[in-house]
């Protein structure tokens, strides 16, 4: 008993000792994400109440970038569309993904391989993946043929189509997310309701879906977050055209931070564009996140 009580200060005098070492380890990854990750964001923020350019010297200007986001109507066009695009595509990629999900739940023969095809789209590059469905959607495309009008030329089919390519290219993450809280779920459960009588329908909305709540937040926060900024997918296809009908707000970013380095108002786009977001991904959290 004397010796147990001896080498307790020494178990944890090593302990506190081998903290120390990992900690001094992991220091040198911790600071370099600190500084690449929240550097640029921290100097983004703080460049939005600047002007600057290339060549310049930055010269510190207020809220002035911010008054101008107010009054630019290209800024507010671009919103309008980013807006469109998401209530467009967050609701069909998430009906998507957990209805794919729920399709590859049961173990079945050949259960893996759809799996794998259905993610097999969210490992594959967004660019060529794009530059194809250009020429899906193009004049001399299939697609168009079967329409009978081209997509990307028509200001109000532009976005539907690249909602439809942007569901197909990343509907597979979220059913991978969905799909290991569906295999988690106490069969149970289900199998009591299905003795009770209870139908599809009713299983899954009494037993399954409100399971289901926590990853269909996380589901739907990241899906806003990446409609929020879509801009590759844009750029590869559209380039915002026709007429600005497919001009983002990461378009409207990218321009003038890389087409008339105006630093100081693309970052400003970048704060209002952060504040938005987050804005969002609350309301998300109070509707589909909290808990009842």
């Amino acid at each position: 008993m004397a010796t147990t009580t001896a080498e307790a200060p020494r178990r944890g005098a090593i302990s506190r000792w081998e903290t120390r070492t990992g900690l001094l380890f992991v220091l040198p990854c911790f600071l370099l994400f600190l500084a690449f990750r929240f550097g640029p964001s921290i100097a983004g923020v703080l460049l939005g109440f600047f002007e600057f350019s290339i060549g310049d010297s930055p010269a510190f200007n207020g809220l002035e970038n911010f008054r101008r986001l107010l009054g630019d109507p290209v800024f507010w066009d671009s919103l309008r569309v980013t807006l469109v695009y998401t209530v467009l595509y967050v609701p069909l990629s998430i009906g998507m993904s957990l209805g794919m999900a729920l399709l590859v739940r049961r173990s079945f023969r050949g259960a893996g391989f759809f799996r794998s095809v259905f993610f097999l789209p969210v490992v594959t590059s967004l660019v060529l993946a794009g530059t194809v469905f250009t020429w899906l959607f193009s004049s001399e495309g299939p697609w168009t043929k079967l329409t009978g009008e081209p997509w990307l030329a028509s200001t109000t089919l532009v976005i539907p189509a690249l909602v439809m390519v942007s569901v197909w290219s990343k509907f597979g993450y979220g059913m991978l997310i969905i799909l290991a809280r569906l295999q988690d779920l106490p069969r149970e459960l289900e199998e009591a309701a299905l003795t009770d009588g209870a139908g599809v329908w009713q299983r899954f909305r009494h037993i399954v879906a409100p399971q289901l709540r926590p990853a269909l937040f996380f589901v739907a926060v990241i899906e806003t977050t990446g409609s929020f900024q879509v801009f590759d997918l844009v750029y590869v296809m559209t380039g915002g055209g026709p007429a600005h009908s497919s001009y983002t707000l990461v378009m409207a970013l990218y321009d003038q931070g890389f087409k008339y380095f105006d630093f100081g108002y693309a970052s400003a786009i970048g704060v209002a564009l952060f504040v938005m977001t987050l804005v969002v991904a609350l309301i998300q959290r109070l509707i589909i996140g909290r808990n009842r």
